[in-house]
């Protein structure tokens, strides 16, 4: 999700207004109030729990021990930001239900996750995602990757807490930063005491509140306008009610194949290798309870999409029996829902509370993420391979500073994002940059024996380097056109479901009358495009200096940090097709001679000295790995 929630500039929270805002009540305070103090509770609880007794793994996996429901919910939560309940709502709003078939993708978008990424992940037993990249590749690739996933979490983070305050702040007058303060405060220390177990669920605390409050909205709202029956209704009376767009121009914003196999990309860069999510797999019990997670994740997110999509159909219809004043109709899109909110449940005590509840809470389960991930790759990627002689203890004592550094960072960045002006919708847009490189960077490694070191730092540079391109080049040119939207087909700003998508869309250019040309058409990309394009960049470049520099000769490769593609995709033939293709595995010596794979190590066990442990390995890794299939000579 994203927070880049408007085309204009920001409102400024001082700037003056003809129109009195609505007041919160004593009870809307103690409901806000309320969700402070759990999500504390919930983290000081884990933290006492044991104290004195943790270690590194509780703090930073939870001793992975997590069951898989409270980690499908906490998956939910962590990319289900405060954004997203104000961005979907008004994307349905203004151009209609299009935009549901984004659900459209969430099916492969889990399902390459729980069978590709999630088994390689969990059986080398990682902590950080990016530790897979050196025992992969190398050091200098795992480092790469690191602070590449470093710089985009510290832009992002301030940005998510400061962009909803702002636009409640706009709507309602509840003090800008007192909200702030409150949320940076209270996640910060919840996540640095309580470590991974808290924020899990707190998330699942949090998601519960995020979905009592949007349900809140669509009974009170849809019981005011006559019923969702009366609803459906007026959205298809007036067009709202999109069917299948099936359009395959990459450069019109929604369509049915952008949203389903472009937001396949993007889901992959968030679900598959995003360290926030990865670290939750890997805290599950057992891999297929990890996987479970994930399967559990796809009607969560249908519901959620849903939810959304009807919130914005009820205040579509709402509009239209009670027209926007004149302030609500220059409002940004992102203070569409809020006013609609405050439209609806003034007079009904503590229901705007719980409202303004469910929208912090998508902020502080995204915040207190960033803070946990932020902290366990800067420990096990840049202090860990360089001091491994710290104790337990200091450890602990270290992790815990991390978490509560970033913290600071994050109200840091958050000052600065009131001071960044129209740079602000470029600060959150490089979150949507950098998702796709690093995307393509895994799937490199994991897929392309030949891959090497060289070809891997090259192809993200590349990635990053054409992301950076796109993007800067589409906010120049939203920048740059003073025209307003006119269509549902233009590649105008959105609000999206999540941190690629939200983030991604801030690049997009408002609609014009004539269609862009040049360059201008090339940064008319759809966004949701944008990880597919940017990843595939990563691959081709990063195969193309690999094949250059003599591929994996002389160069050791971890055969279990292999997925065997051709294998899995053979076992989805026929039989009679299969037994046309003769399937025999080539020996260990063939495959040194050739340089794919190294000589077995004895004892099974594998490594080198660039690795901070020797891993261990089984037959089956080199099996998976090593099959290769040729055709089976027929007479005629």
């Amino acid at each position: 999700m994203s927070v880049g929630v408007s085309t204009s500039a920001p409102v400024s929270p001082t700037s003056g207004t003809s129109v009195s805002m609505p007041a919160f009540s004593l009870v809307d305070y103690v409901v806000f109030v309320l969700l402070l103090v759990l999500s504390l509770a919930i983290g000081l609880y884990h933290a006492c729990r044991g104290w004195g007794r943790h270690t590194v793994g509780e703090l930073l996996m939870a001793n992975r021990k997590m069951g898989c429901l409270p980690v499908a919910l906490s998956l939910l939560a962590t990319f289900q930001s405060a954004v997203a309940i104000l961005g979907v709502p008004s994307e349905i709003y203004r151009f209609g239900t299009q935009y549901w078939f984004l659900g459209c993708c969430y099916f492969l978008g889990l399902l390459i996750p729980a069978h590709i990424f999630i088994p390689v992940f969990y059986r080398l037993h990682l902590t950080s995602a990016y530790e897979y990249l050196e025992l992969r590749f190398n050091k200098t690739v795992r480092v790469c990757g690191t602070v590449t996933f470093i710089f985009q979490m510290v832009i992002y983070m301030g940005v998510v807490l400061y962009a909803p305050s702002l636009a409640l702040n706009a709507v309602t007058g509840f003090d800008l930063w007192l909200s702030v303060l409150a949320l940076g405060i209270v996640c910060t220390i919840y996540t640095a005491l309580g470590g991974l177990k808290a924020v899990i669920w707190t998330d699942v605390f949090q998601t519960v509140v995020m979905f009592l409050g949007q349900l809140a909205v669509i009974t009170v709202g849809s019981a005011k306008v006559g019923g969702l029956g009366h609803v459906w209704a007026v959205a298809s009376q007036h067009g709202r009610i999109s069917g299948f767009e099936l359009n395959p121009d990459p450069f019109v914003r929604h369509t049915f194949w952008t949203l389903a196999i472009g937001g396949v990309f993007m889901m992959l860069s968030l679900y598959g290798v995003n360290q926030a999510q990865v670290q939750r797999y890997l805290s599950s019990r057992t891999e297929k309870a990890a996987m479970l997670s994930c399967y559990a994740v796809f009607p969560f997110q249908q519901v959620s999409l849903c939810v959304g999509s009807l919130i914005g159909l009820v205040m579509f219809t709402y509009y239209q029996e009670y027209p926007m004043s004149i302030q609500q109709a220059q409002a940004a899109p992102d203070q569409f829902v809020l006013y609609f909110v405050m439209d609806i449940l003034k007079g009904l005590p503590g229901l705007p509370g719980l409202f303004i509840a469910c929208l912090f809470s998508g902020s502080l389960s995204t915040i207190s993420s960033a803070f946990n991930s932020l902290a366990t790759v800067t420990m096990e990627d840049l202090i860990r391979p360089w001091f491994p002689e710290f104790s337990e203890a200091r450890a602990i004592m270290l992790s815990r500073g991390l978490a509560f550094g970033y913290g600071l960072l994050c109200l840091g960045m958050a000052y600065i994002s009131s001071q960044m002006g129209p740079v602000l919708q470029a600060a959150i847009s490089i979150f949507g940059m950098v998702g796709g490189p690093l995307l393509g960077l895994f799937c490199l490694g994991m897929f392309f024996p030949c891959a090497n070191p060289p070809g891997a730092i090259v192809g993200l540079l590349s990635g990053l380097v054409m992301a950076f391109w796109i993007g800067i080049g589409s906010i120049v040119t939203s920048m740059g056109s003073s025209m307003p939207p006119s269509s549902t087909n233009g590649s105008n700003f959105s609000l999206p479901t999540n941190l690629t998508v939200a983030t991604a869309t801030t690049l997009m250019p408002l609609t014009t009358v004539s269609k862009p040309t040049g360059l201008r058409r090339f940064y008319s990309l759809s966004y949701l495009w944008y990880s597919a394009h940017n990843s595939t960049t990563v691959i081709v470049v990063g195969l193309i200096v690999s094949l250059l520099t003599g591929r994996m000769r002389g160069r050791s490769l971890n055969p279990a940090t292999i997925y065997p593609v051709l294998p899995k995709l053979l076992a989805l033939l026929p039989l009679s097709w299969q037994k046309r293709l003769h399937c025999r595995s080539y020996g260990q010596d063939h495959l040194v001679d050739t340089g794919v794979f190294p000589e077995k190590p004895r004892n099974g066990v594998l490594g080198d000295s660039r690795d901070k442990e020797p891993m261990a390995l089984d037959d089956t890794a080199y099996q998976g790995s090593s099959s290769t299939c040729i055709l089976q000579e027929t007479s005629l």
